[in-house]
C-alpha cells in the first residue's frame, strides 16, 4: 500500500551539499517512524537517521551535525539535508517508514527503492 520514492541522489564534490527526498503516496504525518538507511558497497547497512512521531530525530554517529531531516507535508515527503559531505558518505541511501496497526501492536515497515550518492574528493 505505502509507496516511497527517493530522489535527489547523484554526484557531489567533498564539502558540498545534497538534499534527498522521499516522497510517499500516503500522508507523511500518519507514519509512526520515518528515517533513512544507507549502505556503502562492501559494507553493512547502517542507520542514518530516525524520526519518531513523538520526539526528536536522532542521527548516526558519523553524520551527526552534518545531516538533518525535514518534512514537507504539502509534498508528503521526508527530506534529508546533507552537508559537508565526505567521500565516506558515498553509499546507496533509502528511506523507510513504519506504521503501527490500529487494532494490534504489530508494526509494518516500508522501504523506498533507494538513490545513489557519490561524493568525490
Amino acid at each position: 500500500q505505502v509507496q516511497l520514492v527517493e530522489s535527489g541522489g547523484g554526484w557531489v564534490q567533498a564539502g558540498g551539499l545534497l538534499k534527498l527526498s522521499c516522497r510517499s503516496n500516503e500522508n507523511i504525518g500518519s507514519f509512526d517512524t520515518l528515517g533513512w538507511y544507507r549502505q556503502a558497497q562492501g559494507k553493512q547497512r547502517e542507520l542514518v537517521a530516525v524520526w519518531p512521531r513523538i520526539g526528536n530525530s536522532t542521527y548516526g554517529e558519523y553524520v551527526k551535525g552534518r545531516f538533518m531531516m525535514s518534512k514537507d507535508y504539502a509534498q508528503n515527503s521526508l527530506n534529508l539535508h546533507m552537508m559537508r559531505l565526505s567521500p565516506e558518505d558515498t553509499a546507496f541511501y533509502y528511506c523507510f517508514v513504519t506504521i503501527k496497526r490500529r487494532q494490534t501492536a504489530a508494526e509494518e515497515t516500508y522501504w523506498g527503492q533507494g538513490t545513489q550518492v557519490t561524493v568525490s574528493s
